[in-house]
């Protein structure tokens, strides 16, 4: 049986903190500007939303490592940003993944047929965890939807889709 946990959140603020909270794990620096700034980078790092590098994915997503090498053993944080009506097909990850829904909605199903008809909507604010080695495919309908993901390399997806 493939298990989802899904918990509703009032606000995206929880995933906007970590964006910010763990770069000294890692993440990129940003000291010249904290030093013009009069910030420590001691202290923080930061990155505006124009200096975040992000990459085109082949299954119409974009997407930003903000910090580790989810191809690599380790924590990582990523952002992705589903196109309108792209989706992924069944899959499954090793570890499991810590997804905040920051904008739009995604759309998430679980089992091996693909089927978007039987996804279900997670608006902005909404919390899932994919655990590690079930299947499941996501994206997003209509409208864009961006999320962070939080979870231990390497994130990478085996395909499982039954035809």
């Amino acid at each position: 049986m493939t298990k989802l946990r899904i918990v509703q959140s009032g606000t995206a603020a929880l995933a906007a903190a970590v964006l910010f909270a763990l770069p000294a794990l890692g993440g990129r620096s940003s000291e010249s500007r904290a030093q013009n700034a009069k910030l420590d980078p001691a202290t923080l790092a930061y990155e505006l939303p124009s200096e975040i590098h992000w990459t085109d994915d082949a299954i119409g997503a974009k997407t930003a490592v903000l910090l580790g090498d989810p191809s690599k053993p380790g924590l990582y944080i990523e952002l992705v940003k589903w196109t309108p009506h792209h989706m992924s097909h069944p899959h499954w990850h090793p570890n499991d993944r810590f997804i905040t829904v920051l904008s739009g909605t995604w759309w998430v199903g679980t089992g091996t047929k693909f089927d978007p008809d039987q996804t279900v909507p997670m608006p902005a604010g909404s919390f899932v965890t994919h655990y590690g080695k079930h299947v499941h495919f996501d994206g997003a309908k209509d409208q864009e939807a961006v999320l962070e993901i939080v979870g231990e390399g390497p994130g990478t997806a085996t395909p499982a889709e039954s035809k």
